[in-house]
């Protein structure tokens, strides 16, 4: 058989271009701001993960331009050998300070440092046992490594201590669930999490890409939300949503730390991030902790965005963070009314499967600290009339 016969037989994509509900690859044309120009056309944005806006901000801005001019484009090597930067280090050291950890390593893209940090961690004969609802990165990072990986079920802390009740005795564990969950917006269990993990002398692994610079103190994610800090062993998070760049970490024990930095393939073998990005990443962290007040400004306006979407009868999944999941069940019927949004000015994202189950299709909508009530309120006026036509 022809490897690339699976090639020829994919139509998912040119179906839905011919029946025009193609939702993916809009051209944007404007910064990533909460209203763009996407196609030619002013839509507002309700589908980036730009949390805090500061893609935008004038210093962040300034510190890339800075960056690119004094050093150049790109570092053209691994962070292990030629393309270590100052900015590097001192954007390792700001962020580690900033979420009370000891150590700080960077990786070039947040999908690579989940890749890097469970690779490296979990070994032939460990246990990494996640979340199903958890990113794909996650995932990729449990097969990437050489040890078995068992799934229990949504937030259910029954199921997963069974799974923690079925390792064998003296096995390694690392239990890895994102902090808040993109799709559903929810937050995880973390305290009773930490305390089964200490039942079963496991370790904690939280991705807080969605976590950090929106919930705990100061914006400073999960752990620090639920005041466990001191019992979250790893902390792994991107620059590419509230930091407004492009780029991973992980913070965690200096100890920890320095075992990553030698033994993560995808750490090693990866050139670094770039001097814009990473110079851009460290301005928007000095922007969070001069400003407090975003974190904030972002829940209040998510919290704005459920009661008007709840008065004005659209049907939403119940959520704590800025994200706000739509119900609209059927691929086709997500596929229509993306398109619908779309065309009357309003950007949001469809979540199909196998991202949820067939019947569980949602339109993902997601909010910025630089949103306004009065555009939301144009937004969710759009999406009301949208949903009552049926």
């Amino acid at each position: 058989m022809d490897i690339f016969s699976k090639c020829s037989s994919f139509t998912l994509a040119r179906e839905c271009r011919e029946r025009g509900v193609y939702p993916y690859f809009h051209a944007l044309e404007s910064r990533q701001d909460t209203v763009v120009t996407m196609e030619g056309a002013r839509r507002i944005m309700l589908g980036s993960n730009n949390y805090l806006g500061l893609t935008i901000h004038p210093e962040v801005v300034s510190a890339a331009v800075e960056a690119l001019g004094r050093l150049g484009t790109g570092c053209s090597g691994s962070r292990f050998l030629n393309g270590t930067l100052g900015l590097h280090l001192e954007l390792e050291r700001e962020l580690a300070a900033f979420l009370r950890r000891e150590g700080c390593v960077t990786f070039s893209t947040g999908f690579q440092a989940n890749l890097g940090i469970i690779s490296a961690l979990v070994g032939r004969g460990d246990y990494v046992i996640c979340d199903r609802e958890n990113h794909a990165s996650i995932y990729d990072g449990c097969r990437l490594s050489q040890g078995k990986m068992l799934r229990y079920r949504h937030s259910d802390m029954e199921s997963l201590e069974e799974k923690l009740r079925s390792v064998p005795q003296g096995a390694g564990i690392l239990v890895v669930t994102d902090g808040v969950f993109s799709m559903g917006g929810d937050i995880a269990r973390l305290p009773e999490i930490c305390a089964l993990a200490e039942k079963y002398g496991a370790r904690v692994m939280v991705d807080d890409a969605h976590g950090l610079g929106v919930i705990g103190e100061g914006g400073r994610g999960t752990a620090s939300h639920f005041g466990l800090e001191d019992r979250v062993d790893v902390i792994m998070g991107t620059f590419s949503k509230s930091l407004a760049s492009l780029g991973g970490y992980m913070a965690a024990s200096e100890e920890v730390c320095e075992y990553v930095r030698h033994n993560s393939r995808p750490f090693i073998f990866s050139a670094s991030i770039p001097p814009a990005a990473c110079a851009a990443a460290l301005a928007a962290l000095r922007q969070l902790e001069a400003h407090p007040e975003l974190p904030q400004r972002l829940m209040a306006l998510a919290d704005y965005a459920r009661e008007g979407f709840t008065l004005r009868g659209v049907p939403i999944k119940p959520s704590v963070a800025p994200i706000i999941p739509i119900c609209t069940q059927s691929v086709d019927n997500t596929l229509l009314k993306a398109k619908q949004l779309y065309e009357r000015g309003v950007y949001v994202n469809p979540v199909l499967p196998p991202a949820v189950s067939p019947g569980d299709c949602l339109l993902r909508t997601s909010y910025m600290a630089t949103h306004t009530e009065e555009l939301l309120d144009e937004a969710m006026d759009i999406i009301a009339e949208v949903f009552a036509n049926g």
